[in-house]
């Protein structure tokens, strides 16, 4: 890949289980938040995997679309883009009627900052959503963030133990979804999600570039889990099927466990470069098991040692990135 253009294909291109889910899947569907990192691609690859499978629907998008550069791009690949403040009920409330809504609406970033608003976007949104589409299915992004720091991978079992505000919010989210699911008998997906990897951001971005520029990487969250977006993308969409009231949890993650040493010394490797570190490896990280994920969904496509060569040779080139870092080496929560 030598373009973002080329990044954004990739990223939305369906996949033989996609276009058959499609074949399946009834109604429209309309991807909330899909102004974000993932938003844009999960809502083009539902419109080429519904292009595909030959049914006729509406795919719709639904955010701020800051500058309109998202929506123009939404737009040209046959998505309905639509113009709304989720932080204002009325808007929620005029959006139209769909019967399976992917929700993406999230606050992480700056968090710290004004926690009011952090809160508010990921419990308050997701009532407003949960009451308007209440008839509706629906697939919602959580986090991995909700599990406690944990030697393996913690499985969708284990009890939720946030670290830190922004991660006790989105457990909030994830209980306000319970609560309307219970309500009104409302079939919901969570998606806990660690890490995604869209080479323009990214766990691997933030440890490749500290190897490029020859700056210490830090070992104190010793290991993580990573995903191809476009592999988390279809398992998003996919995850419809698997809704139900109360909600299913499903870790959407890597299968192994990275050493972020050992990320740090395959982007040596292919740099020429000894990578530096600081810190100590703690025995514990945020990590999720996806076994679950995997069996009923399918395995990722992309491998690690791929994602890891991609991003590579994104770095070299010196291609754009989104300035967002993960801030996966945070280990008390404030990000």
């Amino acid at each position: 890949m030598t373009s973002v253009s080329d990044l954004e294909d990739e990223l939305s291109r369906p996949n033989d289980a996609d276009c058959d889910f499609m074949c399946e899947l009834k109604g429209d569907v309309l991807v909330l938040g899909a102004g974000g990192k993932m938003g844009p691609s999960l809502a083009m690859l539902a419109r080429r995997a519904a292009d595909q499978a030959g049914p006729s629907r509406r795919i719709l998008a639904a955010s701020r679309f800051g500058t309109g550069e998202t929506k123009h791009l939404l737009t040209a690949c046959g998505v309905e883009a639509i113009a709304c403040d989720f932080l204002d009920r009325d808007q929620i409330a005029r959006l139209p009627v769909c019967a399976n809504i992917l929700l993406l609406v999230g606050r992480k970033f700056g968090s710290t900052e004004n926690m009011p608003l952090t809160w508010a976007t990921n419990t308050l949104v997701p009532a407003s959503v949960a009451e308007r589409f209440r008839e509706s299915c629906i697939v919602a992004l959580s986090s991995g963030n909700v599990y406690p720091l944990a030697v393996s991978g913690c499985a969708e079992e284990t009890p939720p133990a946030p670290v830190g505000e922004y991660a006790q919010s989105v457990l909030g989210r994830e209980r306000v979804l319970e609560y309307f699911s219970n309500r009104y008998r409302t079939p919901v997906t969570i998606i806990r999600l660690n890490y995604a990897v869209d080479l323009r951001y990214g766990a691997l971005l933030d440890i490749g570039r500290r190897v490029w520029q020859q700056r210490p990487v830090p070992l104190g969250m010793g290991s993580v889990n990573v995903i191809w977006q476009g592999d988390a993308n279809s398992m998003i969409l996919r995850a419809l099927a698997l809704a139900s009231a109360p909600p299913r949890l499903l870790n959407v993650a890597g299968p192994e466990t990275l050493r972020v040493r050992w990320i740090a010394d395959r982007f040596g490797e292919l740099f020429g470069i000894e990578p530096r570190f600081e810190g100590c490896e703690a025995e514990t990280a945020l990590l999720n098991d996806s076994s679950l994920c995997c069996s009923l969904l399918g395995p990722p496509s992309i491998s690690a040692r791929q994602l890891i060569q991609w991003q590579a040779e994104w770095i070299r080139a010196d291609l754009p990135t989104l300035e967002k870092p993960t801030c996966f080496e945070v280990r008390d929560g404030v990000f």
